[in-house]
């Protein structure tokens, strides 16, 4: 498949290690350049992308992402789904606030995440895992 270029495509990345989160950084600007999102978006996207990539990693022991390219009829867009089985996030409320860190970062991974990308939704459970899928549009 090429940088999933055609509606409805969706390539998957497994996340295990730290070279996967550097494949997914380069999966996320191949499929934004294909889609022709301006370089910011990209920029946010990609940047965006690497966060939510590292926390799946980090803290949900690992999973995979799916990215694919959608068309709401006016314009087309990148949908991410970042998706473990870890222990979940027991205050998704605090995880979601600024300067939050359980890993001595700056806090910025979950909330930094959501204001680069346009939609941004977010399901865990305690036990069960975290799904976050994101999504930006072509200006």
């Amino acid at each position: 498949m090429t940088a999933g270029l055609e509606t409805g495509q969706t390539q998957t990345q497994t996340i295990a290690a730290d070279e996967d989160v550097v494949r997914v950084r380069q999966l996320v600007r191949t499929v934004a350049v294909a889609v022709k999102l301006s370089l910011v978006d990209q920029t946010k996207l990609v940047t965006a992308a690497s966060e939510l990539a590292r926390n799946t990693l980090v803290y949900g022991g690992g999973g995979a992402v799916s990215v694919t390219v959608v068309d709401n009829g006016r314009r087309r867009g990148i949908q991410i789904v970042f998706a473990d089985e870890g222990p979940g996030i027991t205050d998704l409320d605090l995880a979601l606030t600024d300067g939050y860190t359980t890993g001595g970062g700056l806090g910025l991974g979950l909330s930094g995440a959501r204001r680069l990308v346009d939609e941004f939704d977010i399901e865990t459970a305690v036990g069960r895992g975290t799904r976050v899928t994101v999504t930006k549009w072509s200006r």
